[in-house]
C-alpha cells in the first residue's frame, strides 16, 4: 500500500511539472467599414494583429484579403439575426493561435493599407478557449469608421512667390468609403448627404472655411480658392456624415513666400 501511494505521488509530481499541450485555435477576423462594405484586397486590406492581453505576446499577424462582399446583402436586404453579412469570398484574415488555457486576446485592425493618410485603428478584446474556433458566420466582426479622403489639388507643398499674389487655384479631393465604394450624387453612397469642406489655416491660425461641391464625377469634390497674403497655408479637407458621425480627413499645404 505504501509502495502504491509513493508511486502515485511520483506520477502526480511528474504530471504537474509537464506543461499542458497547446491547442491550435482558429479565429476568422473580418472588418466591415462603417455604413459600407468589407475592407478587402481592393483597398490593400487591413493589418490584423492578435496579442495576449496578459503577456503582450504577439500570437498572430496578417492582412485581410478577398472581396468587399455582396452589395445587395450588405446594403439593401433586411438583416436577420444569425444570418451572416459576408459570403465565402468576403475579405478575411484567419489567425491560428496556440493556447493551452482560456486566453484574453486583443485583436487590432489597421487600414485601409492602400490609403494610409485615412487609415484608422480599431481594437477589441475577446476570450478565446483552446480548440473552440471562431470561424462560423461573420467570425470576429469589427467595424472600421471613416471616409478615405485624398487631397488631389493643390499638390503637396505647392509653392508660390509673393510676386504672384493674388494666387488662385482649385482645391480638389477624392472621397470614397473606407471599403473603396464610390460616392456619387443620388447614389447608394449619396454625395448630397455628405458635407465636404476645407478648413484653411495660415501660419497656424484658422482663416476660413471652403465648402467643396460635388464635381460631377464619382467621388470628386472641388472648389476654387484665392490667397492674397504670404504665409504657410494648411488645407484640411474633411468629409462628414451628419446622420451617423462618420468622418474622414486629409491635408495639403501651400506656401507663399
Amino acid at each position: 500500500m505504501k509502495r502504491q501511494l509513493s508511486l502515485f505521488v511520483v506520477v502526480a509530481t511528474i504530471m504537474s511539472s509537464v506543461p499542458a499541450w497547446a491547442v491550435p485555435t482558429r479565429i476568422v477576423v473580418k472588418v466591415r467599414t462603417k455604413e459600407a462594405k468589407f475592407l478587402g484586397t481592393s483597398m490593400g486590406g487591413a493589418l490584423i494583429t492578435v496579442k495576449n492581453v496578459d503577456t503582450g505576446e504577439l500570437l498572430a499577424k496578417g492582412v485581410t484579403a478577398g472581396t468587399t462582399g455582396n452589395t445587395d446583402r450588405i446594403m439593401e436586404e433586411s438583416h436577420q439575426r444569425n444570418v451572416p453579412l459576408s459570403d465565402e469570398k468576403t475579405a478575411k484574415y484567419t489567425a491560428t493561435i496556440d493556447i493551452n488555457e482560456p486566453t484574453l486576446v486583443e485583436v487590432k485592425a489597421f487600414g485601409p493599407l492602400a490609403q494610409r493618410q485615412s487609415a484608422n485603428t480599431i481594437t477589441l478584446t475577446q476570450w478565446i478557449i483552446p480548440g473552440k474556433d471562431i470561424v462560423q458566420g461573420d467570425g470576429l466582426l469589427m467595424e472600421m469608421p471613416g471616409f478615405a479622403v485624398d487631397v488631389i489639388a493643390p499638390p503637396a507643398h505647392t509653392k508660390y512667390s509673393t510676386k504672384q499674389l493674388p494666387v488662385k487655384f482649385d482645391v480638389q479631393a477624392n472621397v470614397i468609403m473606407m471599403c473603396g465604394c464610390p460616392v456619387s450624387a443620388d447614389g447608394l453612397w449619396d454625395a448630397n448627404r455628405y458635407e465636404v469642406t476645407a478648413l484653411i489655416t495660415r501660419n497656424g491660425k484658422q482663416v476660413g472655411e471652403l465648402p467643396l461641391k460635388y464635381a460631377g464625377k464619382p467621388s470628386q469634390f472641388a472648389a476654387s480658392m484665392e490667397i492674397t497674403e504670404a504665409g504657410a497655408y494648411e488645407i484640411a479637407v474633411y468629409a462628414f456624415d451628419a446622420v451617423n458621425g462618420n468622418t474622414g480627413v486629409d491635408k495639403g499645404t501651400v506656401i507663399v513666400e
